[in-house]
């Protein structure tokens, strides 16, 4: 847009609203990439950490307590089976019943043993996710902060841009003290009689009622006050009492202060 706008021209209304368009497009691409950068800040990067790290830790030491789990019902049930078999006579390999209900009763015991200091290590990392689930909750609401933030930013760039087509276009201004400001300047021109441009309050025009000077750069507008100016676009200007570093200056029926620096005289 931009450089079409260049080729177009930014004397043009057309070329000049390219421009424009173009330069808010590039703001608001810059706006999405800081938001983007806060957001992986803020949110992704600690829940992929979590994930990454401490998530897996616990997956697998839930996994271990399974097994632990696993091999103590093994352990039980030789003790059932060995409880059973007391009274009957020794294996094929001359063990006793006896025998072999001491075995299962150690082995169960080191199970047991195994299993609960598995199930307190899991314990302790579930409990810590209570702290990390709390980190995560502040870290959401950054992210939500975040996306408040980009929304509001967009919403006034693109509300910066619609004022500034509207002041190229020559649409009157929305606020209804620029109105009445244009309606007051209107008045004192019509029963003053003149035929010329009318000079806005705190403006006083010079003999010939105005001079024409020529735009040496752009220039947005802080606020409606002023006036937005394009480079190399000429318009009238009027010397403001008591003040030297602006100008009022006129462009049909726009009106607003420009500074001095920003013009030059044409003869």
């Amino acid at each position: 847009m931009i450089e079409a706008g260049n080729d177009f021209g930014p004397g043009t209304s057309y070329g000049s609203a390219l421009i424009k368009v173009g330069q808010c497009e590039q703001r608001i691409g810059a706006i999405e990439k800081e938001f983007i950068a806060s957001a992986n800040h803020c949110f992704l990067s600690p829940l992929r950490k979590f994930l990454d790290g401490e998530m897996k830790t616990i997956l697998k030491e839930r996994g271990l307590l399974e097994s632990k789990r696993l091999d103590l019902d093994a352990c039980k049930s030789r003790v059932r089976k060995a409880r059973s078999m007391l009274g009957q006579p020794p294996n094929k390999d001359g063990l006793s019943p006896e025998f072999l209900l001491d075995q299962a009763e150690r082995d169960l015991r080191v199970a047991q043993s195994e299993y609960d200091r598995q199930a307190e290590i899991t314990k302790l990392l579930l409990e810590g996710v209570n702290s990390s689930h709390a980190s995560h909750l502040r870290s959401l609401h950054e992210f939500v902060d975040a996306q408040v933030t980009y929304y509001e930013r967009c919403h006034h760039t693109m509300q910066q841009l619609k004022a500034e087509m509207q002041s190229l276009s020559g649409a009157p201004p929305a606020s209804a003290s620029s109105a009445s400001f244009l309606h007051s300047s209107n008045h004192v021109g019509s029963q003053g009689g003149q035929g010329g441009p009318v000079t806005p309050p705190g403006a006083t025009a010079s003999p010939s009622g105005g001079q024409r000077a020529r735009v040496l750069c752009d220039y947005d507008a802080k606020d409606q006050s002023e006036l937005s100016l394009m480079t190399d676009e000429v318009i009238t200007v009027f010397k403001i009492p008591e003040s030297e570093d602006y100008l009022m200056g006129e462009r049909g029926t726009q009106r607003g202060k420009v500074p001095a620096v920003f013009v030059e005289f044409l003869n």
